[in-house]
């Protein structure tokens, strides 16, 4: 199996958009969000800070014809705080089908994506610590942001 670095990095093979999801207002529930702010102001195309309302940016994502479409967002998948975990769509479907913090779950939003032309979604998550209305992250995600930052700003300068 890839490792997360070899994952990314066939998606900055092709087009790709990356879309930060998530409250800020709610500790490490603001990580996409915080991340694609970092990403954009580094300079790296196509990222869209979508919040807490994701589906208001996927017709657009969709009809730039992207390859690839990964959702940042914190994703609660039991693991120690801080790890990452990176999804396909029908892995999403799986695991977070229709329960979902955002108005519609990332799991339908992925689907919808993939069906509607070539663009396959993915979602790189990241286990939540806190989800406390702090408006900070929890140290521990704080350090895997700046870890996905550093990451994707160096495939994306390689590609």
């Amino acid at each position: 199996m890839p490792d997360l670095r070899g994952q990314l990095g066939e998606c900055f093979q092709g087009r790709l958009c990356l879309m930060g999801l998530g409250n800020i207002d709610y500790g490490d529930d603001g990580l996409g969000v915080r991340l694609a702010k970092k990403l954009v102001a580094a300079g790296v195309p196509d990222v869209i800070v979508a919040g807490t309302m994701p589906e208001r940016f996927i017709d657009s994502a969709i009809a730039d014809d992207f390859d690839y479409l990964i959702f940042l967002d914190a994703a609660e998948f039991g693991a120690p705080a801080g790890s990452v975990v990176f999804l396909n769509a029908e892995e999403m479907a799986a695991r977070f089908p229709q329960i979902s913090t955002h108005k519609i779950s990332l799991g339908l939003l992925a689907k919808l994506v993939e069906e509607k032309g070539k663009t396959r979604a993915h979602l790189l998550g990241v286990q939540p610590e806190s989800l406390k209305s702090t408006g900070e992250l929890s140290p521990v995600v704080k350090k895997t942001l700046d870890i996905l930052s550093t990451m994707i700003i160096e495939l994306r300068n390689n590609s």
